[in-house]
């Protein structure tokens, strides 16, 4: 198939190309700047650039591809500094988005994915209070309403994401190592509570099921292992050769892991485990954040 990842170049977006292309697909990536980092292989896929929320795809610009994969759903980092937070989001989110989805029905695009965040099906209490959840809950309703027959719209919904793309540098995941191998000055302990984590591997091989075998007009909450913050940044140290090494739970904010990227708040837990039907329907491996975190490990130590 000729597929067409949004956002492609970046971490789950080109994550989601690269194994797609491996399958044997002819992939395509879009971004709102220059092609892919040209130290990752992602390089060597074909590149479209553009930004959907300045509505730069037009119909015609997607005609010839057969599925799109959508990973370009805007958060916190996309509002440019001098926007307004919920202005701009509901502009990309609540707007944009879903007449990127229409324009692709125009086109002929027979399947899509639009890759979401969790919150709204796994803790919809937190869906009033929380601006961006609002608006990533708009994206994957919006994105699903522009699906007509022949035109399939599925959206899978993701946790928090672990894992590397070859080459391709992490202001997440590169500091966390460093801080595990005692290079951050930053004393050792996790904010109190937790969340469900998913590695890159298991939601690129959701992506993919979702594309071949999805139900359309589904909305797939994904995920895998629910762990305390603690047992997450535990796995950094044990991956680094710092078993000895014990990571205290602390009612405080870590500047690794700052209280704005806990909308569930510092002390609570979102646990939930995906519904068996779905996770056998898409058919992604379980049990993977350890190995997630010592491929990170491998790249950034």
């Amino acid at each position: 198939m000729k597929v067409l990842v949004v956002g492609g170049t970046g971490a789950l977006g080109g994550h989601a190309a690269l194994h797609l292309a491996a399958k044997g697909h002819e992939v395509t990536i879009t971004g709102r700047g220059e092609a892919a980092n040209p130290a990752t292989p992602l390089a060597k896929l074909g590149y479209l650039r553009g930004d959907f929320v300045q509505g730069d795809f037009a119909a015609e610009r997607l005609r010839g591809f057969d599925w799109v994969v959508f990973a370009a759903g805007n958060d916190a980092r996309h509002v440019p500094a001098d926007a307004d937070f919920g202005a701009y989001l509901h502009r990309a989110n609540h707007v944009a988005l879903p007449a990127f989805f229409a324009a692709a029905r125009e086109a002929g695009v027979r399947r899509a994915v639009q890759l979401g965040s969790f919150y709204a099906q796994a803790a919809p209490e937190l869906v009033a209070g929380n601006i961006y959840i609002q608006s990533r809950q708009a994206a994957c309703e919006g994105a699903r309403a522009q699906g007509r027959p022949g035109f399939d719209v599925i959206s899978v919904n993701a946790p928090f994401m672990v894992g590397i793309v070859p080459g391709l540098p992490s202001a997440i995941f590169d500091p966390y190592v460093q801080w595990a191998k005692g290079l951050i000055p930053i004393p050792v302990y996790a904010p109190t509570g937790g969340t469900n984590f998913m590695s890159f591997v298991s939601l690129s091989e959701a992506i993919e099921a979702a594309l071949e075998r999805g139900e359309p007009g589904a909305a797939y909450l994904v995920g895998d292992e629910n762990l305390s913050f603690a047992q997450y940044f535990q796995l950094f140290f044990d991956a680094v050769g710092r078993s000895d090494v014990h990571v205290p739970a602390l009612d405080q904010e870590l500047p690794l892991l700052p209280d704005v990227a806990i909308p569930q708040g510092r002390g609570n837990f979102i646990s939930y485990e995906p519904d068996a039907r779905e996770t056998a329907l898409l058919g992604y491996r379980r049990h993977d954040i350890a190995n997630a975190v010592r491929d990170i490990v491998a790249q950034f130590g």
